[in-house]
């Protein structure tokens, strides 16, 4: 395969209920960075209903280009539909690099595209780098259960494709007003030769917060022995409206679902606060929070290795430590004078 017609680095975004989700305006950012260090252009992929305004977005966080598929038939996510379009944008304008959310949605989507161009696929990838001569996309993930980081590349093949978690990139600050070229697409496939139908799209959720969209995260570990231990993390969120969070180890004991897991088999998240209460700070659940605002760890091994990523550590035992903070916290909530603890 030659490699020469093959340029450009483009981006899947995501639309949901007619906004674009914020991994894509992240992988943007990311992008952004390759694009520059090979000198070419930045391009994102709008697929949807009624979609073809939100490229003004794209362009103000760094896109030079986007290319539309705005047809009913993109209404709802399908993956015949929009593997047919992407697959057809990627035959037609050839991109070196393809980057997509590691979301249901892009998850999708990346494996079905790649499996019929045919091309390599990095799934949940947490760093990424580009060789500037070469154009060889540097994707790196947690492997070996998160004790090494390993850097996949796909050397006779391209498009190159990776799916990035969400919260893991940062998106640029946008520029208002600024502005791309617009590219208006038509794939070929009709309606008729679709077999997945959408009927219904029903939305339920038991979360009172959504634990990667929180500002606060309280999340608990196999240190507090067991569910009945595990309830502080629940009180303590309650007091601060928080999300409740846990490692690996608690949801598989089934203390509580798996939608709370956070780390490398759950949800990356960036809160602003991050409590880490009976969580030894294992790598797998490192790179699910590491990028949160404030981290205070809450451990009674004072040689846990969640120290070593925290802002604040507490050395102790969480069920004397967690009532006095919910103590404390309520007494300001009521415009009490507190105590030092």
């Amino acid at each position: 395969m030659s490699f020469e017609d093959y340029s450009g680095i483009w981006v899947f975004i995501e639309v949901k209920d007619g906004e674009i989700v914020p991994v894509s305006l992240e992988l943007l950012g990311a992008g952004k960075e390759l694009a520059d260090k090979r000198g070419t252009e930045l391009a994102g992929v709008l697929i949807g209903e009624n979609v073809t305004h939100l490229a003004d977005t794209l362009y103000e966080y760094g896109a030079d280009t986007v290319y539309v598929y705005d047809d009913t038939i993109f209404k709802n996510y399908r993956t015949e539909s929009y593997m047919k379009a992407l697959l057809e944008c990627c035959q037609k304008h050839k991109p070196e690099v393809i980057l997509y959310g590691a979301t249901s949605t892009g998850k999708d989507l990346a494996s079905a595209v790649a499996t019929d161009l045919p091309t390599g696929l990095t799934a949940d990838s947490t760093i990424l780098d580009i060789e500037k001569d070469t154009g060889l996309l540097l994707a790196s993930r947690p492997a070996f259960g998160g004790n090494i980081m390993a850097t996949i590349l796909c050397k006779k093949y391209r498009p190159q494709m990776a799916t990035v978690r969400p919260k893991v990139m940062k998106a640029l600050t946008p520029e208002p007003g600024r502005r791309g070229q617009l590219i208006e697409e038509t794939a070929s496939i009709k309606e008729e030769d679709i077999r997945t139908k959408v009927l219904e799209i029903v939305q339920f959720t038991t979360q009172k917060v959504r634990i990667d969209e929180a500002d606060i995260v309280v999340a608990g570990g196999k240190g507090l022995g067991s569910e009945k231990g595990f309830q502080v993390v629940h009180d303590l969120a309650e007091t601060l409206g928080a999300a409740v969070g846990a490692s690996r180890d608690v949801v598989e004991a089934g203390w509580v679902e798996h939608h709370h897991q956070v780390g490398q088999t759950g949800l990356t998240v960036t809160p602003k606060i991050y409590f880490a209460i009976g969580i030894s700070g294992a790598i797998q659940h490192i790179v699910g929070m590491q990028n949160s605002g404030l981290i205070i760890a809450i451990n009674n091994d004072p040689e846990a290795p969640i120290f070593q990523s925290s802002h604040y550590g507490i050395v102790g035992d969480a069920f004397e430590i967690v009532p006095l903070l919910i103590q404390q916290f309520k007494q300001v909530f009521n415009g009490e004078v507190v105590d030092h603890v």
